[in-house]
């Protein structure tokens, strides 16, 4: 059976590293919207710039462009078995616009689907997020606060320069929580009410998060 996995959490609430960790764990691709989105923003598309005018001032990015991105991922041969989708959806906009895509992909046959919720203690995010490194390279975060490089500002794997996102201020990062509380949150009742979701406590190690992560897949 095919299984569709997505989750949900405010800014840095740790959904990343979980779910790339599951992905290499089920063997299924990690669809990071981030990722996506970035790729089109580096590449100068039409779509990448109307969604980075929006993501430089803490906004989502506008729902066309995203579902477009998503559906064609979807579609691709590397989900045919699952996909692990993290960032996707952001509202009840979106919600809706996967409901099209998964039905369209997935027509009338029988899937496992989870909605996997992130629930953690907002007031340490904004640290997460403004202390919060990346390596251009290989993509690993770091954290000047809570998980700094061995090097101050190097990365460990790669020996690279690491960059801070432009995006990631306080007054930005308020913003997006603003945003998501507004968009986002009711997301949770949408898909209690069908059934799917299922909370998981964010608070704690990486490796506490992961075990409590595996008991809900394998559950």
């Amino acid at each position: 059976m095919k299984r569709e996995l997505i989750f949900l959490g405010p800014p840095a609430c740790g959904k990343g590293t979980q779910t790339n960790h599951l992905s290499e764990y089920l063997g299924f691709p990690h669809i990071d919207t981030g990722s996506l989105l970035r790729a089109e923003i580096a590449k100068e598309t039409e779509d990448g710039l109307i969604a980075k005018s929006f993501i430089d001032k803490g906004h989502l990015a506008p729902v066309r462009i995203v579902g477009n991105i998503i559906g064609k991922r979807l579609a691709e041969k590397d989900c045919e078995a699952g996909f692990v989708l993290d960032g996707y959806p952001r509202s009840m906009e979106q919600a809706l616009i996967l409901e099209e895509i998964r039905e369209k992909l997935d027509g009338d046959n029988k899937v496992d689907f989870k909605a996997i919720y992130f629930d953690i203690d907002t007031k340490i995010l904004i640290e997460r997020i403004i202390y919060r490194q990346s390596c251009p390279k290989c993509g690993t975060i770091y954290n000047k606060k809570f998980k700094p490089s061995k090097v101050e500002n190097i990365c460990d794997i790669c020996g690279v320069e690491l960059k801070t996102r432009a995006d990631d201020t306080e007054e930005i990062a308020k913003e997006r929580f603003n945003t998501y509380y507004e968009q986002t949150a009711p997301l949770i009742e949408f898909y209690e009410n069908k059934g799917v979701l299922h909370k998981i406590d964010a608070n704690g190690s990486i490796e506490e998060v992961w075990n409590r992560l595996r008991k809900i897949i394998e559950g």
